[in-house]
This record gives C-alpha cells, sequence and structure tokens, in this order.
C-alpha cells in the first residue's frame, strides 16, 4: 500500500504539469490575440482619423484631391 501512495502523487503532479502546459500555452496565444487588436485597433483610429479630417475639409469648402489621399494599403 505504501507503494501506491507515491504512485498517486507521482500522477497527480504530471497531470498538474500537463495542464500548467496547456495553461501556459493558452495565456500566450491570449497575449499575442491581444496584441494583434491592440494594433487592429490603432489602425482603425488612425483611418478614422483621416476619414474626420478629409470629411472637415470637405465641410469647410476645402478641395479635396484623390491623389492627396493614402492608397488603402498603408
Amino acid at each position: 500500500m505504501t507503494d501506491s501512495i507515491p504512485h498517486a502523487v507521482d500522477a497527480r503532479l504530471e497531470a498538474l504539469e500537463i495542464k500548467a502546459s496547456f495553461t501556459e500555452d493558452l495565456l500566450e496565444r491570449l497575449h499575442d490575440l491581444v496584441i494583434q487588436q491592440q494594433q487592429q485597433i490603432e489602425r482603425l483610429t488612425r483611418e478614422l482619423l483621416d476619414i474626420r479630417r478629409q470629411q472637415q475639409a470637405t465641410d469647410a469648402g476645402g478641395f479635396v484631391s484623390l491623389r492627396d489621399e493614402r492608397p488603402p494599403h498603408y
């Protein structure tokens, strides 16, 4: 019976190590996702500001040339 106790402890320890490994992997993937989302938010914020500036120039009667606009891939 004493031999089964260390085996049970080893099995539980191994299960906890596996769970910790999966948790670390998940945390890393979530971290990467948050970084991607933050970059997307910043890009969309810049685009929105550009659109607002263009709208203000148009509302003020200014002429907006298509040559002055940045291509969408920038």
